[in-house]
């Protein structure tokens, strides 16, 4: 098959959707299948990246709140690049403009919805649920909801990472829902990993003792990620047993995430390690990874820390919660410092023991059934 992804969340500084479309790119030819993806940039472009896969990029505007990302403004230009390559199959990564662009474009290639972001968690849940009930949020959002539903007609289907928005779009009436998790670098992230000597420096950076509890974290610096709430959380259970955090990431919130930290010196927060193969024995050597956003579509941290063998404290809602099941971590109630707090305590206690990652899905594995998923729908086409 010939697969377009039209990616408004692409960019060559990106986090975890880059990563997901390098991945696309290499796996998805070895495959058998061709991989181009369309993205927002500077220039219009085209860089192979192999036999069969290749990015195009088309002239778009910045976005304004991150100026590494861009956004699809040119629906004609946008149309056109699809026409030129005749695909089977159209994906489109986000659930805002360019999924209605691709819905009026004239070609016949079939058309899957990849949920790569949750704007009601990320957004209308956080700000509103102090005060309002998710119902009672829902109907404010109304509009929204006509949106997705008028995506889930127009695609033959919309692709979720996890289960609880795939049931929350069920529930909202948005047709053509496939459950379709991500896959894990298998032969990158591995219990074998596991480097007393490691944990022991990392807690040191903590100015803390091999007696003590090794959290680690990792992520944008982004609201919608909680690390204050993770950071005054960790402060509370230090309270019973020494723990230290070590945070890795970066963003527009660093000032904030700082002025969290205070003076605290058992939280350490440091760039992101972008060394796979280092970053994979960080995880490994932890004792636990710890995370506060419940609006994650899939959670990459936390499934790459499932594959190494390290139990996750995650919220029980969002693709975090995922990763919790069958015993690889423990969930507390999202949003809630409390609840955190007293999973840490639980952990810390030894109340928790590791579990074998044999269950984790590899990335070649992800993108064989999502692939296979889309053969069905294209013979299906065939035949009608």
């Amino acid at each position: 098959m010939k697969i377009v992804d039209v990616c408004a969340f692409y960019s060559p500084r990106g986090g975890g959707v880059r990563t997901y479309i390098e991945q696309k790119l290499r796996i998805g030819s070895q495959l058998g299948h061709e991989i181009v993806v369309i993205v927002p940039g500077e220039t219009r472009s085209i860089t192979e990246r192999g036999p069969g896969a290749r990015i195009v990029t088309l002239p778009s505007p910045r976005f304004p709140l991150d100026r590494k990302y861009g956004y699809f403004a040119d629906e004609p230009a946008l149309h056109d690049a699809l026409s030129a390559e005749h695909p089977d199959v159209v994906e489109v990564s986000s659930p805002w403009r360019s999924p209605a662009m691709v819905a009026r474009w004239r070609g016949s290639a079939r058309r899957s919805l990849v949920m790569h972001a949750d704007p009601l968690s990320a957004y209308a849940y956080r700000w509103f649920a102090p005060v309002l009930s998710r119902p009672s949020i829902d109907r404010s959002f109304e509009r929204y909801w006509e949106h997705l539903r008028y995506l889930g007609g127009a695609f033959d289907m919309t692709v979720c990472a996890n289960r609880d928005l795939a049931r929350r779009l069920v529930e909202g009436g948005v047709a053509g829902v496939r459950v379709h998790p991500l896959g894990v670098e298998t032969g990158v992230f591995s219990a074998a990993h596991r480097d007393s000597g490691l944990r022991a420096r990392l807690l040191n950076l903590c100015g803390l003792g091999a007696d003590a509890l090794l959290l680690v974290a990792a992520g944008r610096l982004a609201p919608e990620k909680r690390w204050p709430m993770v950071i005054n959380a960790v402060a509370a259970a230090s309270l019973h047993r020494p723990v230290g955090l070590v945070l890795l990431g970066e963003g527009r919130e660093k000032r904030a995430i700082r002025a969290a930290i205070g003076g605290n010196p058992h939280i350490r927060l440091f760039e992101p390690e972008r060394d796979r193969t280092a970053f994979a024995a960080i995880l490994a050597s932890a004792d636990a990874v710890v995370h506060g956003c419940e609006a994650e579509t899939f959670c990459m941290v936390a499934a790459e820390a499932r594959a190494s063998g390290t139990f996750v404290i995650v919220p029980d809602a969002g693709g975090a919660a995922d990763h919790a099941r069958g015993g690889a971590g423990l969930t507390y109630k999202a949003g809630n410092m409390f609840s955190l707090t007293n999973a840490i305590r639980t952990v810390g206690a030894g109340a928790v023991h590791r579990r074998n990652a044999g269950d984790v899905v590899s990335n070649v594995e992800h993108f064989e059934r999502l692939f296979a998923d889309y053969g069905h729908m294209v013979r299906r086409s065939q035949v009608a």
